[in-house]
């Protein structure tokens, strides 16, 4: 898949159906629109070209509204490909992008820059500046400029709700990965720097790779989770904890995994942490001793809910 960013050629493709969205997290419901989308344009004989942004427009104009990202941008180009999608184009989101009319954004990003032949998307779908454009201006700008408007019904599991990247976000926020993952389509995550912390893992015989505060992705609720930690090309099973250590009295939600067996040097790298299931809520213990006992069970336990052979003689 080729990715196309600011600032463009002319005619970015000679003829294409589109989809156009956030895709946070390419989850189910986004690839629904995707299917639709690559059908479409196979039938047509075009390139099939999602349109997204570079940030979430919240962060420009309601940063304090802005929820975090499910995945990074980089991650999020690599689930279009693997989608199936021949291109990707990158929007800058800034103040002229903002301020841009319905019209003006189908003129320039729709019917110049891609020859839009069919466009998909999903009944919610918003467009130009204050959200101003919708479903039907679409398809009325789509008549006349030569392209069709195909609307992608909501998405659900079994009849429940429509997925959403929103949904996705506070069931996580509940502790409900696994849950989450059957929106998702995969494991939640979170993408961050491997920083220092108190060493206290390690000193407890755990030795852990701490995320840096600005990681990208929805922290869970506090607890302990069974899930992967990913980094370059190896993806090891872990056990992760999220609190604030209430027995050490800490104030800061911290995200440290411990790579089950394994004592890695990983400071100063990009990881990604897979939360997988959760184990328990966090506890206060009265000793050292009585942490340590339970941080054997929880390792215990995300050794089975990853499918990892027992320790012999354990």
């Amino acid at each position: 898949m080729r990715v196309v960013t600011e600032p463009f050629p002319p005619v970015i493709s000679e003829a294409s159906a589109v989809s156009i969205g956030k895709f946070d997290g390419v989850h189910l419901g986004h690839r629904a629109v995707l299917r639709e989308l690559i059908e479409r344009a196979r039938g047509l004989g075009v390139e099939a070209v999602a349109v997204t942004f570079d940030r979430n427009p919240l962060q420009l104009l309601h940063p304090d509204r802005c929820p975090p990202a499910l995945v990074t941008l980089e991650r999020r180009l690599e689930l279009l490909a693997e989608a199936g999608l021949d291109a990707a184009v990158v929007l800058r989101f800034d103040e002229v992008r903002a301020a841009q009319r319905p019209e003006d954004f189908v003129d320039e990003v729709l019917v110049r820059g891609l020859g839009a032949r069919s466009v998909a998307i999903g009944a919610d779908f918003r467009f130009g500046a204050k959200g101003a454009g919708g479903v039907e201006l679409l398809r009325e700008l789509g008549a006349a400029a030569g392209f069709e408007t195909i609307v992608v019904d909501d998405v659900g599991i079994a009849g429940d709700l429509r997925i959403s990247a929103s949904r996705i976000r506070a069931l996580v926020a509940e502790g409900r990965v696994r849950e989450a993952s059957l929106l998702l389509g995969a494991l939640p995550s979170m993408t961050g720097e491997v920083v220092h912390g108190h060493a206290r893992g390690r000193e407890l015989g755990f030795p852990t790779a701490n995320l840096a505060p600005d990681s990208v992705g929805p922290v869970p609720a506090d607890g302990v989770y069974a899930g992967w930690l990913i980094v370059g090309a190896d993806r090891m099973p872990a056990a992760i904890s999220v609190s604030d250590n209430p027995t050490f009295g800490d104030d800061v939600t911290k995200v440290e995994a411990y790579v089950i067996d394994a004592d890695l040097d990983l400071y100063g790298r990009i990881v990604e942490v897979e939360f997988q299931d959760r184990i328990r809520g966090i506890e206060t213990f009265t000793s050292i001793d009585a942490l340590i006992e339970r941080m054997h069970v929880d390792v215990d336990r995300a050794r089975e809910i990853l499918g990892m052979p027992p320790v012999v003689g354990a």
